[in-house]
Order: C-alpha cells, then sequence, then structure tokens
C-alpha cells in the first residue's frame, strides 16, 4: 500500500481530452488474480465528501509507479467485488484517515 504521509497524484485524461488530478488512495496485490490495483479519489476533496472512487488494474514499474497509460479497466464482475470488498474494509478502518 501506498506511504499515507506521502501522498501521490496521476493525472486521467477522459474522452473529451479533459485533465483530471487524481490522489492515490491505496494499492495493493491480490494473490487471488495475481494483479495489483489502485484506487484514486479527485484531488482535493475533503475527507467527509462523497466522491466516486477510481479503481483501476495497474502495472507498476520497478519503482512501484505508474502513469495513465499503464491503468487497465476492471472488467470481471467477480473481480469488482473483489476490489469493492478490499475497499470497504479500508473505509472501516479509521486509522486509514489519521
Amino acid at each position: 500500500m501506498t506511504n499515507q504521509n506521502e501522498i501521490q497524484n496521476i493525472t486521467l485524461v477522459d474522452e473529451n481530452g479533459d485533465e483530471t488530478l487524481y490522489e492515490i488512495l491505496f494499492t495493493f496485490h491480490s494473490d487471488e488474480y495475481s494483479k495489483d490495483y489502485i484506487l484514486l479519489v479527485p484531488e482535493g476533496v475533503e475527507d467527509d465528501e462523497e466522491v466516486d472512487i477510481q479503481a483501476y488494474i495497474f502495472n507498476p514499474d520497478e519503482n512501484g509507479e505508474a502513469t495513465e497509460e499503464d491503468l487497465i479497466q476492471i472488467e470481471d464482475d467477480k473481480e469488482w467485488d473483489m476490489v469493492e470488498e478490499v475497499l470497504n474494509t479500508f473505509l472501516d478502518d479509521d486509522n486509514n484517515f489519521e
């Protein structure tokens, strides 16, 4: 998982060419799917603000970093369920928000 003290950002470009800056919420590896995942929130959101969290499969380089080109859409429903379960566990742990 990413270091909570060091916020990292990534810029995503939508189909209209608009750029949006996201903060990396956390990353994790799934042994079940043998893949790494990254979860993103729009940059500058307040802790109590409701937002859409973006989740992707990602292929980090040897330094653990990735660019937008390294992000892959999650298309399998069972894989989505697993990612949502990890996210809910993360959100339920108050220690992640200190």
